[in-house]
């Protein structure tokens, strides 16, 4: 008996062990299969239902990422209400509402269901049912731009929306009927749509809230309503930002040596109308102020007239009295700023920008040191103010030859050497370095044409930073041409001027007023491309294609 207890233990070990060994080892190939779809309640292309809730089983563990995003819901329904959670293999979305009669409904999943443990997300996931006896199956599809793109720019945050013709909010107030997201590429497609007229939007929804932030989101808009009767293709949409916010004051007074007018943003024209503008009384501008600044002190308030215009349109047409009373402290210092680090061949290009009108100039120590006991004087042929009714930014055009014995060419002007409107003199010295170069360095000419477009055109050259180092006005045909350019690669940028004002005019949703065209040289592949030019090069024959404008 004790015999046969000892063969009973030893056979159970070796059972044992050859179990332990048949387990399965550690780590193995990584899971790279998505989540997929077992059923689903209701039913795909499921017809007469009004779901309470949306139930998905999948075939393992699974979890949502950012579902109030990724999960795309047509047409409109309120969010805010919706509850989705993952319960081990389970999906379950709450709708807490009312589903409209005999409509069509779409839950694009894209990528917000992932397996546990490794994050693939399911495939391909859509549920489409209908709450009436059909499905709608039109189609809207086309393409988004972006005429000031930036590097880290992403096409998949951007929303195409349709609202209905009658529906009283749009892309700034609630979010809209119908909608999707841009892929990587910038193309989209809307589902399942319901015949009907439409009006259709896009944006860069970039703080998820399915609306669009005009101070801060790049938007565009067509101007007239779609009718989608069948599928629609090629619509156009070209992003690019604009304040809408009115032009207001938020405050004017007197600090400090100036009277200071404070907006609530920047303006693009500033008409100033009062008494002695450009003799004795001056004004500068910073960012969203303007400063007015007068050569004596004036006991009686004077009236000033302000015609003001904003990047949209929005104006402020008003009049204000201003005072300039004796002032009891001490002014602020007065700063200069310098182009220094440019290139040049034969004439020096310098341009200096003060924080306050500059009264006097004393060009007795303005000059450039060549050496020891030699130097370049400045004298007053050789500057003039770009505005004489600022009188804060000096223009310095100075002829060098190319047989002096250096390279870096040093603008030097002296502490006192600036005198500003309010008796204040530079408290330190400014040196300035600029290179010349010679001309045989410089790659000898650049030119093309802009096809697809009409002039007026802004041709804007630039860098390899994206930083503009030429801009060239071509207010007739099609042609340009630029000269002496330093070697380097750059793009190539064209904005169509239209209305001839030298400047790029943004959208204004309100006036129903689309944004100047922007677009750019592109290589082969449809990207923006690179110029290169090396020196002594002639590159020609170089063509801009205009990019589609907004529209269908």
């Amino acid at each position: 008996m004790k015999k046969l207890r000892i063969i009973i233990l030893f056979l159970a070990a070796i059972s044992l062990s050859r179990c332990a060994k048949q387990s399965s080892p550690q780590g193995g190939p990584r899971d790279q299969e998505p989540p997929k779809l077992l059923q689903s309640n209701p039913e795909t292309q499921e017809l007469n239902t009004k779901p309470e809730e949306i139930v998905l089983q999948f075939d393992e563990y699974i979890k949502l990422d950012n579902p109030s995003k990724n999960i795309i819901i047509t047409p409109r329904l309120q969010k805010d209400e919706i509850v989705t959670t993952a319960l081990k293999d389970r999906v379950v979305i709450e709708l807490n509402q009312e589903l409209e009669d005999s409509t069509t409904y779409v839950f694009n999943f894209q990528n917000s269901i992932q397996d546990l443990s490794e994050g693939n997300p399911a495939e391909n996931l859509k549920i489409v049912f209908s709450t009436g006896p059909f499905i709608d199956s039109l189609t809207v599809s086309g393409s988004v731009n972006h005429y000031w793109p930036k590097r880290q720019f992403d096409y998949r945050d951007v929303i195409i929306g349709l609202y209905l013709e009658n529906d009283t909010t749009d892309l700034f107030t609630a979010a809209p009927y119908y909608l999707t997201r841009a892929d990587s590429l910038g193309n989209f497609v809307i589902e399942n749509i319901r015949a009907n007229r439409y009006r259709a939007y896009a944006w860069h929804d970039a703080n998820n809230s399915t609306k669009a932030e005009s101070k801060s989101e790049a938007y565009d808009f067509l101007q007239d309503t779609i009718t989608v009767e069948s599928n629609l293709e090629g619509l156009q949409f070209n992003l690019s930002q604009a304040d809408l916010s009115e032009l207001r004051f938020s405050r004017s007074s007197f600090t400090n040596g100036s009277y200071d007018i404070i907006l609530n943003k920047w303006t693009v024209e500033d008409n100033i109308g009062v008494e002695g503008l450009g003799e004795s009384i001056f004004y500068s501008k910073e960012e969203s102020s303007l400063k007015l600044f007068s050569r004596e002190e004036i006991a009686d308030s004077i009236q000033v007239n302000l015609l003001l215009k904003d990047s949209v349109g929005n104006k402020i047409d008003t009049a204000i009295w201003a005072k300039f009373p004796k002032n009891e402290r001490r002014p602020d210092d007065l700063t200069i700023s310098a182009n220094s680090g440019l290139n040049f061949t034969d004439t020096l290009k310098a341009i200096l920008k003060f924080n306050k009108p500059i009264k006097e100039i004393k060009t007795d120590s303005l000059f450039i040191p060549v050496d020891s006991t030699n130097q370049i004087q400045i004298d007053r042929q050789m500057f003039f103010f770009t505005d004489s009714l600022k009188r804060t930014e000096l223009a310095i055009n100075i002829p060098v030859l190319d047989s002096l014995p250096i390279q870096i060419f040093t603008l030097t002007a002296m502490d006192s050497t600036f005198l500003d409107i309010t008796g204040t003199y530079n408290g330190e010295a400014l040196r300035a370095n600029y290179r010349q170069i010679k001309p045989e360095t410089l790659a000898d000419v650049l030119s093309g044409n802009i096809e697809g477009s009409n002039g007026p055109f802004i041709l804007q050259l630039l860098d390899s930073k994206g930083e503009k180092v030429r801009e060239e006005i071509i207010e007739d045909g099609n042609e340009f041409t630029l000269e002496n350019l330093q070697p380097g690669n750059y793009q190539l940028r064209v904005i169509e001027d239209s209305n001839g004002n030298k400047r790029w005019d943004p959208a204004n949703f309100y006036e129903n007023r689309l944004a100047e065209r922007v677009f750019y040289f592109k290589d082969d592949t449809g990207k923006i491309g690179e110029v290169i030019l090396k020196s002594g090069w002639t590159n020609e024959g170089i063509i801009i294609k205009a990019s589609k404008p907004t529209g269908y």
